[in-house]
């Protein structure tokens, strides 16, 4: 009888364990950089730690969703990152997933030492995107002067009809695939993301401080899911496909070659650390 007693006590106290925990909501959008989340998500881990993804086309919308408190935590760049840190004071990365690997890059009509001396420069870009983060980067490294820079804002596929002037010194901040209608309009890639030194562009969930220490154990539980999930993902690229693919709604090829455009940074090198420490990816906060 006491046996039987201990044994409903154990029962109730491990149901009333998993009613109660606290479940946790992501929003993200369908970015090849976040297949670690859609592939857990398909293997049933995230539902074992009771999170939930909320999936929008764009990171801007997954941003809104999370400023609208209708989210725990956020994928993003850096770009909505330094937005949502105008309003959301406490905000900090606290996983890292990938980098962009030549997807992101700068193109001109002139070199460098040109660009240098030159008197006016035209920077074609979208500005409310991570393009802005990119050109700063770029800027920076090469010590242009800011002042000397008129920026025009234009979509992706507005440039994709730009042709180089022989004169006009001109850059284009874009990402693939339309750097390829602009090298053909003679534009040469003069910076990417390939170049660590130059430009970085860092795929990262945040969540506010409060969220990270109520959370802490939950989170460093979705870090060791993440982890396997890419090393899953590596392991066999086409089941991984097969999982993911209702998210992304791409072909096989081009999952390939999307993945080929980013380096997983989930265990980042003490360098590449200290690369985006300035960027306001603190060490300390980060879940490794």
């Amino acid at each position: 009888m006491k046996k039987s007693f201990l044994l409903i006590i154990i029962a109730l106290t491990l149901y009333a364990s998993q009613a109660f925990s606290k479940e946790l909501t992501i929003a993200t959008n369908s970015w090849i950089g976040y297949t670690p989340l859609f592939y857990a998500k398909q293997k049933g881990y995230l539902d074992k730690l009771h999170i939930e993804l909320i999936t929008s086309e764009t990171l801007a919308q997954a941003a809104a969703i999370y400023r609208e408190k209708k989210a725990d935590m956020v994928t993003t760049t850096q770009h909505e990152y330094y937005a949502l840190k105008q309003t959301e004071k406490t905000i900090i990365p606290v996983i890292l997933f990938d980098r962009s690997n030549g997807a992101d890059m700068v193109l001109s009509n002139k070199d460098i030492h040109q660009l240098q001396k030159a008197k006016s420069i035209d920077a074609y870009l979208k500005r409310d995107s991570i393009n802005k983060e990119v050109l700063d980067q770029f800027v920076h490294f090469y010590h242009l002067d800011p002042n000397k820079i008129t920026l025009i804002n234009k979509k992706p596929s507005q440039l994709e009809q730009l042709k180089a002037h022989k004169k006009r010194a001109m850059l284009v901040v874009t990402f693939v695939p339309y750097n390829n209608a602009l090298q053909k309009n003679g534009f040469k890639v003069i910076a990417s993301t390939k170049e660590t030194k130059v430009i970085v562009v860092v795929d990262s969930l945040c969540a506010n401080k409060k969220i990270l220490k109520d959370e802490k154990e939950k989170i460093k539980k979705l870090k060791a899911i993440i982890d396997r999930s890419i090393t899953e993902m590596q392991t066999d690229t086409k089941a991984s496909y097969t999982l993911v693919k209702s998210f992304l709604n791409m072909s096989y090829d081009e999952y390939l070659t999307a993945l080929s455009k980013i380096k997983w940074i989930n265990k980042p090198s003490k360098a590449f650390l200290s690369r985006i420490k300035a960027l306001g990816y603190d060490e300390k906060e980060l879940i490794q």
